[in-house]
């Protein structure tokens, strides 16, 4: 196939659906058993595309799940199903059947929310966190009871667990905290740095702990020894970062290219970053880590979406630019369903199924 210039048509159109949804496009994550994709807005709908019905765009289910702007979307402590938090202070459940349900009403704006369960997606393993102001709440995978509300000094502006779910960590003002989960007594380990930390991210095998900073760089610790790592350059703020499967490269929007920071052989500090193919004077907006391959996703901000192999040295093209900026951008944990979503509404899948 190709487009009407001649030249050859992306993946989306090869392999791919879109619509268009009303609003700002804040997130779209796969559910935790790859058969669905969620994706919420900033006027507070969602939309939910199953498997089955990953080709055919209007069959996707669009709802209004919020009163409000929804800030915050995740894969819910379970193998279907989502959570949403929002600017109506609520924490609501999404089944995979669209059914929604409250799990938190009438509290403050609920700006972050992440979960965590064991690989065998065994329900009592899982866990809830969310942040509100200053706070992280932890509940059960059911949402109905809190394990324990954890106080941080300032604002919390991002939120993760580590790979094994032994401890969660949120970024603020000045620095990170870590805390464990089933500790009794809750000490955080306090990561120190001035300035405004904006978003967050730990090392699959537990080794360091990321943060973006409000000044176009990163900031990290190496939790061994607490060793600061600072990682600069970036023409733009960094919007989102992820580790590859394998944890040896961090990769990061923030450039014209993909920016990837070697973790291995003693990096970051004293290592170059590794830079892939981009967009000539145009910001990577978006960046996610296929979860079987060495493969990365990067979405720009004119709309270009790109699939590059780092070690191949091969870009596939994917979307083509137009309808506004990336704002969104995740795999399926299997592999085979890559998701995006504008800042002017577009939503789309592509089918990365071999065959």
């Amino acid at each position: 196939m190709q487009t009407e210039s001649g030249a050859p048509a992306g993946l989306l159109e090869r392999r791919g659906a879109t619509r268009t949804l009303d609003g700002h496009v804040i997130g779209c994550v796969a559910s935790r058993d790859s058969n669905q994709f969620a994706f919420a807005t900033a006027e507070g709908d969602v939309a939910l595309a199953t498997r089955g019905d990953f080709a055919n765009a209007a069959a996707w289910q669009v709802q209004t799940v919020h009163d409000g702007a929804i800030l915050c979307l995740a894969p819910d402590a379970a193998p279907s199903g989502f959570l949403t938090g929002g600017d109506d202070s609520t924490l609501r459940r999404i089944g995979a059947d669209g059914a929604v349900t409250d799990l938190v009403r009438g509290r403050r704006w609920i700006e972050h929310v992440t979960t965590w369960i064991d690989a065998k997606g065994t329900p009592k393993s899982g866990v809830i966190a969310f942040a509100s102001g200053k706070q992280v709440e932890l509940r059960d995978a059911a949402g109905t009871t809190t394990l324990k509300v954890l106080e941080h000094p300032s604002t919390v502006s991002g939120l993760t667990f580590d790979a094994k779910g032994k401890r969660v960590a949120a970024s603020h003002y000045n620095g990170a905290s870590m805390w464990f989960v089933q500790a009794k007594i809750d000490n955080p380990r306090r990561l120190d740095w001035k300035g405004s930390h904006t978003g967050i991210i730990i090392h699959p095998g537990g080794d360091a702990l990321v943060t973006s900073m409000q000044e176009n760089e990163l900031h990290g610790w190496r939790l061994a020894d607490g060793h600061n790592m600072r990682m600069s350059g970036y023409p733009a703020k960094v919007q989102s970062m992820a580790f590859s499967r394998t944890g040896k490269w961090l990769v990061t929007s923030g450039a014209d290219s993909v920016v990837m920071w070697p973790f291995f052989g003693g990096g970051p500090m004293g290592k170059a970053p590794v830079e892939l193919a981009g967009m000539p004077g145009v910001i990577c907006r978006r960046v996610a880590c296929h979860p079987v391959h060495e493969i990365v996703a990067a979405g720009f901000v004119d709309g270009t979406i790109l699939l590059e192999d780092a070690a191949a040295q091969k870009v596939l093209p994917v979307r083509d630019a137009g309808g506004g900026a990336i704002s969104a951008l995740a795999f399926s944990p299997d592999g085979t369903g890559l998701a995006f979503g504008t800042e002017d509404g577009a939503i789309g899948i592509v089918d990365l199924a071999a065959r």
